[in-house]
């Protein structure tokens, strides 16, 4: 049960801006602020950073796949080279 009060002096846009995300969430003012402040991390902010480290995993894979693509693809530019440079010598 809560049973301390705590008074929180803010400007009027920072009041405006709680009890807007309050509504969103369907809580009051102060369910808001507990919440934020006893979770640490919201909902949506722990999403973020899960989703921020699958897209850091998917650049370091497309990198690499790439790389891999970059060095197939001079691979056969240099077999071509080759082969046109025989086939001009046996002319």
């Amino acid at each position: 049960m809560k049973t301390e009060r705590v008074t929180l002096l803010a400007t009027k846009e920072f009041k405006r801006f709680l009890e807007t995300q309050a509504k969103k969430e369907g809580v009051s003012v102060s369910e808001l602020v507990r919440n934020r402040c006893e979770d640490g991390v919201s909902e949506n902010e722990q999403l973020l950073v899960e989703l921020t480290a699958q897209v850091a995993q998917a650049l370091l894979e497309g990198r690499n796949a790439l790389k891999k693509a970059n060095e197939k693809a001079e691979s056969v530019i240099k077999e071509l080279r080759a082969k046109r440079q025989e086939a001009a010598t046996q002319r």
